[in-house]
C-alpha cells in the first residue's frame, strides 16, 4: 500500500486538485456549482479557511486556500465539502462494490492533489495555474471568460488585469 504522506503546516496556504470520479464527458460540478458553493461555505462556517484562488471546471476544482494559525486540518475540510456536495445531489451515480459496502457515493475521487505552498514565487505560480486551467482545457479561450473561477474577483481588486493571459501565451510553463 503506498504511504501517502501529507504536508500539516498549521496556518498552512495549500494548493489542492480534487477531482470527480467519472471525469470523462461529465459537468457535473459546473452544472452544480450553486450546491458546491453551499457546501464550501457550509464548512468555512464551521471550519474557517481564506480562498485565495478557486477554479470549477466541469470535472475537477483546483484552489489555494489558507488555514488559521492554529489549524492544519484540510482534511477534515475536504470530506466535509466532498459529504456536503454530495448529499444534496440525488443519487444517480453508478457506485461499484466496494463503494456500496462502505456506504460511499460514486461521485468523488477519493484521494486528492495537495501542494504546500512554499514561498511567494510557489504562491504566485499557483494562483496563475488556478486561474489559467479554463484556457488550459481548452475551455475558453481567454480567463475572463471562464464564469466559475476567483479570477473575476481579483480583477475588482487590481490583483491581476483583465485580460491577462487573454489567449495562448498564458500557456508556456503550465502543464499538468
Amino acid at each position: 500500500m503506498p504511504d501517502y504522506r501529507r504536508a500539516w503546516q498549521p496556518g498552512g496556504t495549500y494548493f489542492f486538485t480534487v477531482n470527480l470520479l467519472q471525469r470523462h464527458g461529465c459537468d457535473l460540478l459546473v452544472r452544480h456549482v450553486d450546491l458546491l458553493r453551499a457546501a464550501v461555505r457550509a464548512v468555512r462556517q464551521r471550519h474557517p479557511f481564506l480562498i485565495h484562488a478557486w477554479v470549477v471546471l466541469p470535472e475537477h476544482l483546483h484552489c489555494v486556500i489558507e488555514l488559521p494559525p492554529d489549524d492544519a486540518d484540510f482534511a477534515t475540510r475536504w470530506r466535509l465539502i466532498k459529504m456536503g456536495f454530495s448529499k444534496a445531489l440525488p443519487k444517480t451515480e453508478r457506485r461499484s462494490a466496494v463503494r456500496i459496502a462502505r456506504g460511499e457515493r460514486g461521485i468523488w475521487q477519493r484521494r486528492y492533489w495537495e501542494h504546500a505552498i512554499r514561498d511567494e514565487a510557489d504562491y504566485r505560480a499557483h494562483m496563475d495555474y488556478v486561474h489559467i486551467n479554463p484556457v488550459k482545457h481548452g475551455l475558453v479561450g481567454r480567463v475572463r471568460d471562464w464564469p466559475t473561477s476567483t479570477f473575476h474577483r481579483l480583477v475588482e481588486r487590481g490583483v491581476y488585469p483583465a485580460d491577462w493571459a487573454g489567449g495562448d501565451e498564458g500557456l508556456v510553463g503550465y502543464g499538468d
